[in-house]
């Protein structure tokens, strides 16, 4: 039992550090959490959440599936870029078209945040080499064993390390930016930045190191 738990702290501890660096996914929950509230912020990370796990069940299943299926890492890739450039061009129209009390663009739009987590984080293809890295160190530091309870512990764990990720930029990101003036608009232009960056780095991994091989 005592194996099982450092299991699942170790998925959490993945986890909820990837989430900590400014990205599309985190900062997607703090302007949810800002614009609109809480519930539909949770909504959104457990929709994030559900894909993730998804994605690393497959890698712990085996490298195999993924390599045989590089048409699968290509369409999800550049789709990201696309997706990815859209919402940053939207971004910035919202920044120069805000008023106060006006939903950023990509908010504008009644679809429910679960699924907009689920959608996002679907063809955030780079979190499959981020896990398959991370799922490789843990076991060979015997962190992990090569057994089902111990992938399904892991999994929880980094589940729940998300989760833990986004609200904390949920509840620490509102808390700032609802004590900066202008806050909303700053944070629709941060999101900007971020979302341009992002296609650029996506960009640059499609044309030279898409291979999973």
């Amino acid at each position: 039992m005592q194996h099982l738990i450092i299991v699942i702290s170790i998925g959490w501890l993945v986890s909820f550090l990837g989430q900590l660096p400014l990205g599309t996914m985190s900062l997607t929950s703090t302007q949810i959490a800002v614009e609109e509230n809480f519930k539909n912020a949770w909504k959104y990370a457990l929709g994030v959440a559900l894909i993730e796990i998804i994605y690393l069940r497959l890698v712990l299943i085996g490298t195999n599936w993924v390599t045989e299926h590089q048409l699968f890492y290509e369409i999800f890739g550049w789709a990201a870029v696309a997706m990815f450039l859209v919402f940053g061009i939207l971004s910035f129209i919202s920044a120069i078209k805000h008023k106060e009390g006006d939903k950023p663009l990509l908010l504008k739009n009644n679809v429910n945040r679960f699924f907009l987590g689920i959608s996002m984080s679907a063809v955030n293809v780079a979190q499959i080499p981020f896990w398959f890295i991370w799922s490789t160190y843990v076991v060979d530091l015997k962190g992990m064993d090569r057994t089902t309870i111990d992938y399904n512990f892991f999994t929880v764990g980094c589940g729940v390390g998300t989760i833990s990720g986004l609200a904390l930029y949920m509840y620490g990101g509102k808390a700032i930016i609802n004590k900066v003036k202008n806050g909303a608009k700053i944070l629709s232009i941060i999101m900007g930045i971020v979302f341009i960056i992002a296609a650029l780095v996506q960009a640059y991994r499609m044309f030279y190191g898409n291979s999973l091989k």
